[in-house]
Order: structure tokens, then sequence, then C-alpha cells
């Protein structure tokens, strides 16, 4: 697994490490796929980017989360994401930025240490 560090603020949700099917973020290891919001992590049931709808993207919605920035890590390399996907989420005022997982990690990371308006969605590798 790849170790990622980082102090966040007392509640931030900071992906520690992805890897072997997983990630652990805040500590808690999970297996397979997740949404990694700023103050709390969800299981994903997505295996690859080909799986990706704008109603599993719902979550945003139903979390009640503002986010401007949605990082999707697309697995072991980048992926372009459908348009619908896209236009349903800048209607919500997120920009989606796809990248492969390990980049989108590292990035969500960062603009959260930022105090960004960030989550992520992540497929696992």
């Amino acid at each position: 697994m790849q170790d990622i560090s980082g102090i966040p603020s007392a509640g931030q949700q900071l992906i520690n490490g992805y890897g072997d099917g997983g990630f652990r973020v805040s500590g808690i290891k999970y297996e397979g796929s997740v949404l990694v919001l700023p103050e709390k992590t969800l299981l994903w049931d997505i295996t690859s980017i080909a799986d990706i709808t704008v109603d599993s993207l719902n979550t945003f919605d139903a979390e009640d989360v503002k986010v401007e920035i949605l990082l999707i890590g697309c697995g072991t390399n980048m992926a372009f994401i459908d348009t619908d996907i896209r236009n349903a989420c800048r209607e919500k005022g997120i920009v989606i930025d796809a990248m492969d997982t390990g980049a989108a990690v590292r990035t969500y990371n960062v603009l959260l240490l930022e105090g960004r308006q960030v989550a992520a969605a992540l497929v696992a590798v």
C-alpha cells in the first residue's frame, strides 16, 4: 500500500494509503472503491470507470455536503468521464477532474489541507 501523509484538522478525512484493492482513510481500512467527503468516507459500489453514472454520484446530494471539486480516480489510468455526468455535476456547481486513482488521492489530500471544498470518488486499484 502506498503511504500518504499529512496533518488534517479534526474530523477531516485524509487518505493515508491506497492499493491492494482498497484505501486507508483517517486510519480506517476500506476494501473496494470509496467516496471520500471532507468529513466522511463511504463505500462506493463501483469496480471500474464504466460503472459510474449520474445516480452513483448522487451521494453528494444525500449527504448534504457542499463540494466544489470532485476528483474522480479512474483506476490505474485516466479516463474520460461521460458528458452527461459532467453536465449533471456542473448543474450542481461541481467541477469534475478525472485522473488515475493515485493522482486523485494525492490531489485530494493537498486540496483538503488547503481548505478547499473537495471530494474524491475513487476506483480501487
